[in-house]
């Protein structure tokens, strides 16, 4: 029985090879994503580590907001000296290192990176820590004198001798670049400009007397645990926190964290639509080959091999295919590493290809996924050929099975169906977003499996439909190809399924994203009242001498700053909750339009007052006139009264969960230092919009992070924030397909092996090898489109329901991109001919005689 599977998996390499290149993209992208983290983990663990001081004292927040506020939490520099008499201590420095600074050429050109990145001002302290070197020039002296980085200094084309200036929240001023530094470890991506230390906190932090952090190098022989506790007790832990070098070195870690969870959740989502496509491939492959065997099982059986036997002679086959295809995939997932770690590169974090990591986990993965994967989808055809009789040995026909009744699949599916209906139904009806959309994701589950499972039997009365118009335009040839089509539904059901899922995604994801752009369209135009409204492209607060150079720009009638404080609020309720509240100044009824359910304005931005969601209100049993105790940065608190319940259509008022939000007044009180995220600009009585767009661009022209966006442009920048969702899912999307036709293809091409005699008489009776390959063609199309149709089907439903989901937020627009529905369709059709080319040429070279005499 062994020889036997072997020889058999050799003599059909060629058919299954097709289904090892859907193994093998799953896998590429399973070990792919885990090479790539855990280099990137290891770079960054390395790097940390040796950045970091044996102890670090920074000032104590839990109130780190996702929001940025511009303020930056210090500690006293003289706490350094302090920190220097503590037993074990060798040696103390004040760290000055801030992020809310911008940097401009002499031509008024950002020397930032535009990848995300920080930009970074600290002051130029070497330690054997630190992770870069002076390769040129000299260090700073005096307040006129900066480094920058290498890489920075080479992207921007900056030279030793340039000047730049500085945008910092104290003030803006020049420095002349009089030497590079150059990186010693990792380049994470961002720029860094290096002050001298004697100037460093007055121009950064607007005080000498101010640092970031202290940090602490402990004497030989003295552990960084006990270092961290004997200055704990001289300085106090009430209000610092602190940390030693493998803490911080952990903290660190855990900040980039959430850029290497974007990156590997997508890789594994990718890999997660590979492997749920590669299944119906892998499914459809091992049936067709059994089914056109089934004279051949029929023979084993007739010369001993019992049930048992012919099973684990299919598996095993499944198992060697898992194990090529998984080394393969191993191999195609190193190099999409490398490819990443390139790409990583080229946006400025400069990872080094040959410090990859390929720890022991990835090749585990690598062949759970791949071996699993071919294991699993083969176990039903391999089931099904263990009953085989072995009287099918005397048979003529090979093809077993294909009209057995579809029973079965009707009750399961249907069951099935109707329970992932109710769920989506419950979804619609729902009127909490956490239960919506746990009900959601049920719904689409099981819709999925239903849609799969019935999917045989719809076959027959759409694809009836569908290439109804075929005998009217092709004549006998597309009478014949669709009949073909029909001639086993669970083969057409299954190899149109590896396209349905990749279309349901995309529809689904295509209507929700329609309807947040539609719905942010009209939230826009109800509540945005302002003319123009400035904000840095990258939505970082700016400094003071951009709201002042704005309100000093003629035609200017009204500037409503916006800030924003990170708070947690201790509820009736008794729940602590951490969000980020919203400052406004007193005219925020002329530049906004807000409806209230109790209060207004004017009692929400008074001194010692509060607004809040009127949602976020009930849920948490607060009223109007209820005093709340807030939680500022720093230790800072106070009893504010709830004075207005905003009543924006549902979600939280002001975008943050809460919709908190009160006069600026109370941000600059407990929030020292912060700075400005949105002006709100109205024009004066006799100036135009035009005008005063072209005045304030001339005005913020030294300013290139600053940008002036009205209404049309605040929506562009939705939409563009929203495709950029919606070009992953395409993405995935293109994955998909690619799969799917490598199962048309097999489909196709196995359909031509099991047709070979069929396809000999009819070339023998007079069918042209140009309408053999239009009648393999058009098969080819119908089930396309057939998938597509299901496809689509099922994302419009889960792109409504999910709309249901998103009102609960207040997004309560419902928009069906038909244009893209119908591109989908059209594209289906052309996959569908794409796919049938090969077949179809195989089929049309088909030595007449020796087609007639295969068996």
């Amino acid at each position: 029985m062994l020889k036997a599977t072997l020889r058999s998996f050799l003599a059909h390499k060629g058919r299954l090879l097709l289904s090892a290149l859907a193994v093998l993209l799953s896998v590429a992208f399973v070990a792919g994503s885990l090479i790539f983290s855990d280099t990137v983990s290891r770079t960054f663990d390395r790097l940390f580590a040796s950045t970091a001081a044996d102890v670090t004292v920074e000032p104590k927040d839990d109130l780190k907001s996702s929001v940025p506020t511009g303020a930056v939490q210090t500690v006293p520099a003289a706490l350094a000296q302090q920190v220097a008499h503590v037993d074990g201590v060798v040696e103390t420095h004040a760290d000055v290192s801030v992020e809310n600074i911008v940097v401009v050429d002499s031509h008024n050109k950002s020397v930032g990176p535009t990848t995300g990145a920080p930009t970074i001002a600290t002051d130029w302290y070497v330690t054997d820590r630190s992770p870069v070197k002076l390769t040129s020039g000299h260090a700073p002296r005096g307040a006129g004198e900066a480094l920058l980085d290498a890489d920075t200094a080479d992207k921007k084309h900056v030279r030793i001798g340039d000047t730049l200036t500085v945008q910092a929240q104290p003030g803006t001023f020049p420095v002349k670049v009089v030497g590079i530094a150059t990186f010693t470890t990792t380049n994470p991506g961002a720029a860094l400009v290096f002050l001298d230390p004697a100037v460093a906190a007055e121009k950064l932090l607007g005080s000498a007397d101010r640092a970031t952090s202290i940090s602490v190098d402990a004497a030989k022989g003295v552990t960084d645990a006990a270092l961290k506790s004997r200055v704990g007790a001289a300085v106090g832990t009430g209000a610092y926190d602190l940390k030693t070098a493998d803490e911080q070195a952990k903290s660190d870690a855990a900040d980039l964290g959430g850029f290497l969870d974007v990156i590997k959740y997508v890789m594994l989502g990718f890999a997660g639509i590979a492997v749920l496509v590669g299944i119906f491939l892998i499914v459809n492959t091992f049936s067709m080959l059994i089914a056109q065997r089934t004279r051949e099982l029929g023979l084993l059986r007739a010369l001993g091999a019992d049930r048992r036997q012919v099973r684990r002679s299919v598996l095993t086959e499944a198992v060697l295919l898992g194990v090529v295809g998984s080394t393969l995939g191993l191999a195609a997932g190193i190099g999409l590493a490398f490819g990443l770690i390139r790409l990583m590169s080229a946006f400025g974090m400069n990872l080094k290809a040959t410090e990859m990591v390929i720890g022991w986990p990835t090749p585990v993965a690598a062949y759970v996924v791949g071996v699993g994967v071919t294991f699993v989808a083969a176990y039903l055809p391999a089931r099904r050929a263990a009953t085989v009789s072995p009287m099918a040995a005397l048979a003529d026909a090979e093809i077993a099975g294909v009209g057995r009744p579809l029973r079965m699949r009707a009750i399961v599916g249907s069951v099935v169906g109707l329970a992932g209906a109710a769920a989506l139904a419950g979804c619609a009806a729902a009127t909490k977003t956490a239960s919506a959309a746990s009900l959601l994701g049920l719904g689409v589950v099981l819709t999925l499996v239903a849609t799969v499972i019935a999917g045989p039997l719809l076959v027959r009365p759409v694809i009836r439909v569908l290439g109804g118009a075929f005998p009217a335009l092709f004549g006998s040839i597309g009478r014949m190809s669709q009949r073909n089509a029909l001639r086993n539904p669970r083969r057409t059901g299954a190899t149109a399924a590896a396209l349905m899922v990749g279309l349901a995604l995309v529809g689904g994801m295509s209507v929700a994203s329609a309807s947040m752009s539609k719905s942010f369209d009209q939230q826009i135009d109800k509540t945005l009242g302002a003319d123009y409204v400035i904000q840095n492209s990258n939505f970082q607060p700016f400094t003071q001498e951009i709201t002042d150079k704005v309100r000093g720009t003629d035609g200017v009638g009204l500037v409503v700053r916006q800030r924003f404080a990170p708070v947690a609020v201790r509820l009736p309720d008794g729940k602590r909750i951490k969000t980020t509240a919203a400052g406004y100044d007193a005219r925020l009824d002329d530049v906004a339009h807000v409806t209230y359910a109790g209060g207004g304005t004017a009692a929400a931005l008074a001194d010692g007052a509060l607004g809040m969601d009127v949602d976020f209100a009930k849920d948490h049993q607060v009223r109007l006139g209820s005093t709340i105790p807030v939680e500022f940065q720093g230790g800072r608190s106070a009893e504010m009264k709830v004075t207005a319940l905003t009543d924006q259509g549902g979600g939280d008022g002001f975008g943050m969960q809460g919709g908190l939000f009160f006069g600026i007044a109370t941000v600059e009180k407990y929030v020292p230092g912060g700075q400005d995220s949105s002006l709100y600009v109205n024009k004066t009585a006799g100036t135009t919009a035009d005008q005063l767009r072209t005045r304030l661009e001339k005005t913020l022209d030294p300013y290139p992070q600053v940008q002036v966006r009205d209404q049309a442009d605040y929506k562009k920048l939705v939409h563009d924030q929203i495709a950029v969702l919606l070009y992953l899912v395409y993405a995935l999307l293109g994955l998909a397909i690619v799969i799917a036709v490598l199962g048309v293809v097999n489909t196709l091409a196995l359909s031509v092996v099991e047709r070979t005699r069929e396809i000999g008489l009819l070339r023998a009776i007079g069918l042209a090898r140009r309408q053999l390959r239009r009648m393999i063609r058009l098969e080819s199309v119908v089930i396309a489109v057939f998938g597509a149709v299901l496809g689509l089907a099922l994302g419009l439903v889960w792109g409504v329901c999910t709309q249901q989901v998103l009102a609960l937020q207040g997004m309560s627009a419902l928009a069906i991109p038909w244009s893209t529905i119908v591109a989908v369709v059209v594209g289906s059709a052309v996959v569908g001919i794409v796919a049938a080319l090969l077949p179809a040429l195989r089929a049309s070279r088909m030595n007449v005689l020796a087609a007639i005499a295969h068996e």
